[in-house]
């Protein structure tokens, strides 16, 4: 099953539900008006959906529309929670390289609350106020879940992985080790996310799904150049350990996001990668300093994963840096 939200003058769009092929749409609020309408009542609307999402694939569904992904908002453009990991170790261990910082003692995974109250779409603009505070991307898998019970066990959690998305989470480098210094956390180097158009089903990645991670590249260009192509399917923690390391104490609403941090792999220079920061570490660790810049207004970022047969599964992230 693939979901979507396409734009109204609601904020929150009107759900619609995705061909397996992202050929046509058609509108699923006869079931829930909204995709956080659906995830509170996930038991109940699910059935309905993906009996939408057949009918849709055979052609039997009433007001089929061409898709298109101009129309579309993020699938859940504002959340109960975002909470994003740092999952792959190599992207840290990379970091702390390069920039000579000692490494985080800890056998937990890494994470933090971010804003949640603002999803970017597909094809939206991404404003920022100044080039001077290091405009990076940062590609990554996610996943959203039902309700999460406090105190859930890795194994169980598993259920309550209802879909994954492809998300963008943009950083602002010069901002990031001020408030780091801090010990409070990110707020102004954390601005808002974009997230790929489509929301799938983990049953409909088919083997790309794996102990709870999306096993396939994502494809990064940078002004229509190839930047990287890094595998999840290094993540140290899947989704569902990530799920039980947040509801350890409290427990997740319905619509909860958890993204998995910078898709990295071992090898860098085979795989490239879905950040600057992280090929900025390369040249340091190459050549005593860092040769690539951030991004300037007018920088065209685009990502996709696609499945092993090349078939569209979240859509692709398409979208212009554009002065605030």
């Amino acid at each position: 099953m693939k979901l979507g939200t396409q734009r109204s003058d609601d904020r929150d769009g009107r759900l619609v539900v995705v061909s397996h092929d992202h050929s046509q749409v058609a509108d699923a609020s006869a079931v829930a008006e909204t995709l956080q309408d659906a995830l509170d009542q996930w038991d109940e609307t699910a059935p309905r959906l993906e009996a939408l999402y057949s009918a849709l694939n055979e052609g039997r569904a009433e007001g089929a529309r061409a898709f298109r992904a101009e129309a579309m908002a993020a699938p859940l453009p504002r959340a109960w929670q975002w909470l994003d990991g740092s999952a792959f170790p190599s992207h840290g261990a990379l970091m702390q390289r390069a920039f000579k910082m000692p490494p985080i003692e800890s056998d937990l995974p890494l994470m933090y609350q971010g804003m949640s109250h603002q999803f970017l779409g597909p094809r939206e603009d991404v404003p920022f106020p100044t080039e001077d505070d290091g405009i990076d991307f940062e590609g990554e898998f996610g996943i959203i879940t039902d309700s999460v019970p406090m105190g859930i066990s890795a194994a169980d959690a598993m259920a309550h992985i209802k879909l994954v998305v492809q998300i963008n989470d943009w950083s602002l480098r010069t901002l990031a080790p001020i408030e780091m210094k801090t010990g409070f956390g990110w707020i102004q180097a954390k601005p808002a996310c974009s997230v790929a158009p489509v929301a799938v089903a983990p049953h409909a990645l088919g083997n790309a799904w794996q102990e709870g991670r999306v096993c396939l590249p994502l494809e990064v260009t940078w002004n229509g150049e190839a930047f990287g192509r890094p595998d999840g399917r290094e993540m140290a923690y899947g989704f569902h350990e990530l799920i039980a390391h947040a509801a350890r104490t409290r427990s997740l609403a319905a619509g909860t996001i958890i993204g998995s941090g910078t898709v990295s792999n071992q090898d860098h220079r085979a795989a490239g990668s879905t950040c600057v920061a992280e090929r900025r570490g390369i040249e340091m660790i190459d050549h005593g300093a860092p040769r690539t810049g951030f991004l300037s207004f007018g920088d065209r970022i685009r990502m996709e994963a696609r499945s092993p047969e090349g078939a569209p599964l979240f859509g692709a992230l398409d979208q212009q840096v554009v002065r605030a």
